[in-house]
Parts: C-alpha cells; sequence; structure tokens
C-alpha cells in the first residue's frame, strides 16, 4: 500500500506568515542608492544580509561598503496585530562589525528598529531609505481624494495682458 506524502507548496514561509501579509496590509520597500544607481527592493523575508559580498541578499555596490555590512531581521510587533517591523543590525551573522558601522538618521548606531523614512547610510554615496507602506483602503470603500481631479478650463490659461 502505498503512503500518500504531501509536500507544502511554500516551503520557505509558513502559513501563518502568508495570512499576516494578508491581513496587515502593510508593505516594507527600501530604496538603495549606490555607485551603481538607484534601486528598490520589497522585504518580505525574514532575513537579508546587506553587504558588497555578491552572496548578499542585498548587494551594495560600492568599495566603501563591508562585504558583510548589516543584516535586516523581521521581528513581530508587540501589540498582537500581526504585523511586523525590520531592525537593522550592523556588521554579519557572526558579530562581526563593519567597517563604517551604520548611520541612522544621522546618528552612528550598532543597531535601530526601523520606522518610515529612515536614513540609513552605509558609507560615502550609499545609502538608504525605509519606507512603511500602510493600505489605509479597505475592500469595497473608497478614498474621496483619490479622486480630487481638478479640471483647467483652456482659456484660464491665457495672460490677462494679451
Amino acid at each position: 500500500m502505498a503512503v500518500n506524502k504531501t509536500q507544502p507548496i511554500f516551503t520557505n514561509q509558513s502559513s501563518t506568515d502568508l495570512s499576516m501579509a494578508a491581513e496587515t496590509n502593510e508593505s516594507h520597500l527600501l530604496i538603495i542608492e549606490d555607485d551603481q544607481g538607484r534601486k528598490e527592493v520589497m522585504l518580505e523575508r525574514p532575513v537579508y544580509s546587506i553587504g558588497r559580498d555578491r552572496e548578499c541578499d542585498i548587494c551594495l555596490n560600492s568599495q566603501f561598503v563591508s562585504r558583510r555590512h548589516a543584516i535586516l531581521v523581521r521581528l513581530p510587533r508587540d501589540d498582537n496585530s500581526q504585523s511586523y517591523y525590520y531592525r537593522i543590525v550592523d556588521g554579519d551573522s557572526k558579530g562581526k562589525p563593519s567597517a563604517n558601522g551604520l548611520v541612522i538618521n544621522g546618528r552612528k548606531l550598532p543597531a535601530h528598529d526601523l520606522r518610515n523614512e529612515d536614513e540609513i547610510v552605509f558609507g560615502p554615496q550609499v545609502r538608504a531609505i525605509y519606507y512603511l507602506l500602510k493600505d489605509s483602503m479597505r475592500t469595497g470603500q473608497t478614498d474621496s481624494s483619490e479622486y480630487d481631479i481638478t479640471l483647467i478650463n483652456p482659456g484660464m490659461t491665457e495672460d490677462i495682458d494679451d
């Protein structure tokens, strides 16, 4: 008799991770500027390594950035809302700090719980801005400001002196 063994479809995420994302209506975005320009990273995973090494989850292109510069860790909020936040920690997973450290909102810090619009400086001309995007829209409801359209009559743009 054959035994039917089923494997979960999502091997890297638990079902609570999936339901958490669906219920919170939050997105976490990191906009990075380095020697190669600007890139956007949607944060969805529990842990990210950040650094110059090509093996890092988020690769920073600059000679002033350590190979393993920082770690980004997802943590649950204390308010039982099933939402989470990200903490950035200087150094690698073994506790070795980076050469330049982290400057967050103008202050050199070994670790920081990220809040909307926090600026993280990894080195000269290498920085990131963190955004917490909250979807305030509920299914079936609209925000009236979304449809606030001002129409301009072409005749209004002509100079009065003409």
